[in-house]
């Protein structure tokens, strides 16, 4: 079973959001498992404490290495697996992370408070630091929410169709097109009449342009990443691709 390891100072915060919707649905079904640890679990003192100021001075506090290395230890109860720490530095999360992620035993996921922690036991432990954004968050608990939703929806079993997991945003480094249901008009807008032909080629020759277009206006590091992408795969001698962007 795929298992989500959260060690936090605010275990009472989960599941929260991922107890309700298509996430709770599968937690309450047993398709994958929540454990939220308190890394106070792992203190010594009475006051349980778990951080102390910042050495070299300013302003803050820092979760202590050897707390929070107890903490990962007492939580790798069964094999290895990601040691993942939320973090506003860390590499930006992406949906073919997510997938690799989604397709193991499930990551160990620290999550960050204060200043940050003590980089010996991002050292010592091998974190590996993941970031949702360019922004900073009280946190890393709402991050690893995130995180764990993203690879929850991609378990078997999980969304009711496969398709709904292979043609969205970002499945094929492109964004997802646009999307429209009935009624037919709504405010003088109609959905494009392609969409009600019944013409599947045409439908998806449409699907493909549009996602195209919206990521070549909103993405263009998306856009860029995917041409560098189709221009190193050809290889010398290789048929070139009769579709250019």
């Amino acid at each position: 079973m795929w298992r989500a390891t959260v060690l936090t100072l605010f275990p009472e915060m989960f599941p929260g959001p991922l107890g309700i919707s298509l996430a709770g649905r599968a937690l309450a079904s047993g398709l994958w498992a929540l454990e939220a640890r308190d890394i106070r679990d792992a203190a010594t003192d009475k006051h349980r404490s778990v951080d102390d100021t910042p050495a070299g001075g300013g302003p803050g506090m820092v979760l202590r290495a050897d707390i929070l290395a107890r903490a990962i230890d007492d939580a790798e109860i069964a094999s290895p697996r990601p040691r993942l720490l939320m973090s506003p530095r860390g590499r930006p999360l992406t949906q073919a992370q997510v997938a690799d992620l989604a397709t193991g035993p499930g990551p160990l996921i620290v999550c960050g408070r204060f200043e940050g922690i003590d980089q010996r036991v991002i050292e010592a432990r091998g974190l590996e630091e993941v970031s949702i954004g360019d922004y900073v968050l009280s946190g890393g608990e709402l991050a690893a929410m995130v995180l764990i939703d993203a690879c929850v929806r991609l378990l078997p079993g999980v969304m009711g169709k496969l398709s709904s997991g292979t043609d969205e945003s970002f499945s094929d480094g492109l964004l997802e097109y646009p999307q429209y249901t009935r009624p037919q008009t709504f405010e003088g807008r109609s959905i494009p009449d392609v969409l009600v032909s019944g013409d599947h080629a045409r439908i998806d020759a449409w699907r493909r342009a549009e996602a195209e277009a919206v990521t070549r206006a909103r993405r263009p590091d998306l856009w860029a990443a995917r041409r560098d992408l189709r221009v190193g795969q050809k290889a010398p001698g290789s048929p070139k691709s009769t579709t250019e962007g």
